[in-house]
């Protein structure tokens, strides 16, 4: 196995509160109001043959987040799509995973942080997608989380936000710890929600069927896929899924910045066959990120 190199001790730059600084001097102190009270939203993108795929959708989302958590971003939406290519571009970087990254300072140390200064940085690196096509086709495992997605009136479950990924961690901990490579999570009815980082669908029939994006976020990629979907004439159905109704379908795909489109072969004792649908939208996915656009056309 490679050697991983920690994300603090990485080469280059990164964009931090308005201009790009040497990597390893990003610092942040450890009283910061996000850490302790998860006060932080993010986003996840990639950038593919020189282009941020759905900058202007990705760069929307995070100010929406920021606003659902009463945090005011001190930049406009341009100015943060334009300091994405930047942190791209000083990185030389033309296929990369983007991290733009919102949070509260360290001005203020108990729940109320009125008076705590915004901090925005967008770090870029290199990831490459989770398995080659042929590997992703044989499908991966999932367990099934004990923990659920919690209701919209009990969590901000339409932002992005930092403080709801805990028990994602937690959920995908514990799949590896049994072998799986993640977990499918129910939500808060007990009806199938999503894996700890990515949306889910289904096949059956040669229709698509995908929960309903109510108590968790509706992804950029997962809309994309949608419409992929669509314009090949397959059917597409959002609806509440039973758990049980696991056993009825074919096939099973996950959706994501980081997964893009990745089949599924077994949710815990659940079995699908990686199949036409899912290879279809596995390769139109890969042909839409890597359209030919320039990047100075931000809402291209």
């Amino acid at each position: 196995m490679a050697e991983v190199i920690p994300f603090d001790q990485r080469d280059g730059s990164l964009w931090y509160d308005g201009k790009l600084v040497p990597w390893k001097d990003a610092k942040t102190h450890v009283l910061t109001h996000g850490l302790h009270y998860a006060s932080c939203v993010f986003e996840g993108e990639r950038l593919y043959s020189g282009r941020i795929y759905k900058l202007k959708e990705h760069t929307h989302r995070l100010f929406e987040s920021a606003r659902i958590l009463g945090i005011r971003i001190p930049y406009t939406e341009e100015d943060i799509s334009k300091a994405c290519i930047e942190a791209c571009e000083t990185q030389g970087f033309s296929d990369a995973y983007v991290r733009p990254v919102v949070f509260r300072g360290s001005e203020m140390m108990a729940v109320a942080a009125q008076q705590t200064k915004t901090h925005v940085a967008i770090a870029a690196w290199q990831w490459p997608s989770y398995f080659d096509p042929e590997t992703k086709m044989k499908g991966i495992r999932l367990d099934i989380s004990e923990w659920r997605r919690p209701a919209p009136d009990t969590a901000p479950t339409q932002a992005k936000a930092a403080g709801l990924y805990m028990i994602c961690t937690m959920s995908k901990h514990n799949a590896e710890a049994k072998g799986y490579t993640d977990a499918m999570m129910l939500d808060y009815r007990g009806l199938v929600a999503e894996a700890t980082g990515a949306n889910i669908f289904f096949v059956k029939d040669g229709k698509l069927h995908t929960p309903i994006a109510d108590c968790f976020l509706n992804g950029i990629t997962r809309q994309s896929v949608m419409a992929l979907a669509r314009a090949r004439q397959i059917p597409v159905a959002e609806r509440r899924i039973e758990p049980q109704e696991l056993e009825g379908f074919s096939e099973c795909f996950l959706t994501g910045s980081a997964a893009e489109v990745t089949p599924v072969s077994e949710i815990g004792s659940y079995r699908f066959t990686p199949g036409e649908i899912s290879r279809t939208l596995m390769h139109d996915y890969a042909d839409d990120v890597r359209r030919e656009i320039s990047l100075v056309h931000l809402g291209a």
